[in-house]
């Protein structure tokens, strides 16, 4: 079984364009409603217009986006990762840190829809 997230956005191609520089990742659909995104072939996240609604249940106006749902993204290169967050120049949550339990790097910030985005270290990965 494979994970296949799938979120709803404002714009498909601003949104396409963040992850893609956020992310590294490519344009594998590309469109105007709804975008695959890959990395080395393989899908990492869908992004799908708010206002198209051809699934039962996918988005509500009167639900803030992302609510309850943390999209985290495992990197192996941390501090070119906080520097590629900090060109999208989104609003930051939680500074760089390392997260004590954890004992990983990670930066907190939203997306241009509002989802919370957290890129970490891999665990351990901070250990002295």
């Amino acid at each position: 079984m494979k994970i296949e997230p799938l979120i709803t956005v404002k714009d498909v191609a601003a949104s396409s364009q963040f992850y893609q520089q956020l992310l590294g990742c490519e344009s594998a659909h590309g469109g105007d409603e709804y975008e695959m995104l890959t990395v080395e072939g393989k899908l990492l996240l869908q992004l799908h217009r708010q206002d198209v609604h051809e699934h039962p249940g996918m988005w509500s106006p009167e639900i803030s986006p992302g609510n309850g749902v943390i999209l985290w993204f495992r990197t192996d290169d941390f501090d070119a990762s906080v520097a590629k967050v900090r060109a999208l120049s989104p609003e930051i949550v939680t500074e760089p840190h390392i997260n004590p339990n954890a004992q990983q790097h990670e930066v907190w910030f939203r997306d241009p829809d509002g989802y919370l985005v957290v890129i970490s270290g891999h665990m351990g990965d901070a250990k002295a």
